[in-house]
């Protein structure tokens, strides 16, 4: 199966090579003046573009896609004012669904499989959304969740990023936070995030710091366009949000009985806790989606900016309100995947439009650049298509297409574990395997989705011949989308380039079969020594119960020194490591017990 040219100059949409990296003079070379599909006249100032994400809300959980309780006025009125794409789909976790979004193309492609562990890094060959656009003379700026990648050279100041104001990992209260003490009302209060690559110790709750972020860069920018991205990490986990937002939601707000009963309906056992605290979150992202609204209307850039809003991928299984769909985050069922896609041009786009097509997150991309006027460097191949052509309502053919999914725990992608396959009309699923394990069970699933759109009816079986089309389509895209690429050895983090010192490993991007995020992890990092490095490392951990012995390896180093009951770091100073590829790997005995550090730090 071949995807189908696209309609911008300069763009294949299909099945090829892994990009290589484009260097961004020639890129400016390449895209500089050139209008994809042809709107930005001659002279014209290029629109600006603001895209919003956040992470781990539902459909179902903004007013505008019928939710009865959860307040979202802004959200709301930013889709009766642009485009809403009401068949559009992610992954159904995060960081495949950012890889996508950033890149045009499927996460396989771009080595993101799952999202920690290392398996969330994203390969440094491939070219940015941030890239290209900072390439067509945009100044870039990303604040809040980047997670693909947290050391050089992955971090999103490295993938074209100007300006940066981000998380570590996936999110806050996980191991890839700043070694700072956390704030006593929790990790989203007062964060310690990275600007520009240092850490920096913020004042505030998180989504109200980064959308602070996001409107400074935007008032130092309006005299040249911009493209800033504002990644929540709300209302992922943990549910941490200013009381006064929690406590808008009585538990008679979640009496199941308020909501739409269609399709698979609100779960009449639920803790309302929990989901006063995510609405709560939610509220709050709208009102900050508001006052970046209102800056844009404060400095007149409303009319030129490009507005686009998402989310990564469905709601935790809080048993909440879904909109009726099958399944949660992490599922190929509409439930993980099926998302709100808004996009706002005032000056360009008819208000109210909607657009029934299937699309995907693959589909961002090239449509932003479509609409910007800047093309993507030879050589860059997006599985996606420009949207631009039904956002504009124009009649021209719109071919059917198959888009895929798929998401499971793991060091690599397995053929036909937890996959969709969907055309507009059809979907196949085999939904088992999503887990660490995986016994091989399997069961595909037929849906006609025009008439079923909450999967509650399996045709399977009536349809042979639609299965085995979906099938062979889908073997045929898994085939392509890993062919050529090792994924048992990510993305290697350097050490040794001055782009980064100290380099701060964390259990977020450590391998091997005994990594976790538990306290008796064992792991490792794959790393390059970009050049010999004499070096301090500090290896942070839990504080040893009895005395014993801190260890660490690189290549052909070898290092230990004891430590004592109590201790909770140790240093050791005048290291030489060796150029080269290799596994860093460290270790804490006491006792009869080994265990892995929480943080290591190569100063240079």
């Amino acid at each position: 199966m071949r995807f189908r040219e696209s309609q911008g100059k300069g763009r294949r949409l299909g099945i090829g090579p892994a990009a290589g990296r484009i260097p961004l003079i020639m890129m400016t070379a390449l895209t500089l003046g050139a209008a994809a599909h042809g709107e930005v006249a001659a002279g014209a100032k290029r629109p600006n573009v603001v895209l919003v994400i956040t992470d781990d809300q539902g459909f179902g959980e903004l007013g505008v896609t019928g939710n009865p309780v959860v307040r979202t006025p802004h959200i709301d009125r930013l889709a009766s004012q642009g485009a809403s794409l009401t068949s559009f789909h992610t992954m159904p976790v995060c960081s495949p669904t950012r890889a996508c979004l950033m890149t045009g193309r499927y996460n396989y492609r771009t080595g993101v499989v799952d999202t920690y562990l290392g398996r969330s890094m994203m390969d440094p060959k491939e070219v940015t959304l941030a890239e290209m656009l900072a390439a067509g003379g945009y100044r870039t700026g990303i604040f809040g969740k980047w997670h693909l990648g947290d050391n050089f050279p992955m971090r999103a100041v490295d993938r074209g990023f100007q300006e940066s104001l981000v998380l570590n990992g996936g999110g806050l209260a996980q191991p890839g936070d700043s070694p700072d003490p956390v704030d006593e009302r929790g990790a989203y209060f007062n964060p310690t995030l990275r600007r520009n690559g240092r850490w920096e110790k913020t004042r505030g709750y998180v989504s109200d710091v980064i959308t602070d972020a996001a409107i400074g860069f935007v008032r130092e920018n309006t005299d040249r366009p911009f493209f800033a991205y504002l990644a929540f990490n709300a209302p992922h986990s943990p549910h941490q949000v200013p009381d006064p937002y929690r406590e808008r939601h009585p538990a008679a707000d979640f009496d199941a009985g308020r909501y739409p009963q269609a399709g698979n309906p609100m779960a009449t056992n639920r803790a309302p806790e929990p989901l006063a605290r995510v609405y709560g979150m939610i509220e709050n992202i709208d009102d900050n989606v508001g006052r970046l609204l209102a800056t844009l209307d404060q400095l007149k850039l409303a009319e030129n900016t490009i507005v686009v809003l998402l989310s990564d991928n469905g709601c935790q299984d809080h048993r909440g309100f879904n909109a009726g769909l099958r399944g949660w985050k992490g599922s190929t069922y509409e439930g993980g995947i099926h998302q709100f896609c808004f996009v706002r041009w005032p000056s360009q786009l008819e208000a109210g439009r909607k657009v029934d097509r299937i699309a995907s997150v693959i589909d961002l991309t090239p449509t932003i650049l479509d609409l910007c006027g800047v093309t993507s460097p030879n050589g860059v191949a997006f599985d996606g298509r420009s949207l631009v052509p039904l956002l504009r309502g124009e009649s021209s053919p719109w071919p059917d297409r198959t888009l895929f999914f798929q998401w499971h725990r793991g060091d690599a992608p397995g053929r036909y574990r937890a996959f969709a396959a969907r055309s507009q009309d059809w979907k196949l699923v085999q939904p088992y395997g999503a887990g660490e394990a995986w016994a091989g069970k399997t069961s595909f699933q037929l849906y006609d989705m025009r008439n079923d759109p909450y999967e509650q009816h399996d045709l399977a079986a009536r349809e042979p011949a639609m299965v085995s089309k979906l099938r062979a389509e889908y073997d045929a895209w898994f085939g392509d989308v890993t062919r050529g690429r090792d994924y048992t050895v990510p993305p290697r983090i350097a050490i040794g380039s001055p782009k980064e010192t100290p380099v701060l490993l964390t259990r977020q991007d450590w391998r091997g079969p005994g990594a976790s995020w538990s306290k008796d992890g064992i792991g490792h990092w794959e790393v390059d020594v970009v050049a010999p490095t004499r070096c301090e490392v500090t290896l942070r951990f839990a504080a040893a119960k009895e005395n014993g012995e801190a260890s660490l390896s690189c290549g052909s180093l070898i290092a230990s020194r004891p430590i004592r009951a109590g201790d909770t770091s140790c240093t050791f100073a005048g290291l030489n490591l060796p150029a080269g590829p290799g596994r860093f790997e460290a270790r804490i005995a006491a006792g009869k017990s080994v265990v892995g550090v929480q943080y290591v730090s190569v100063g240079f």
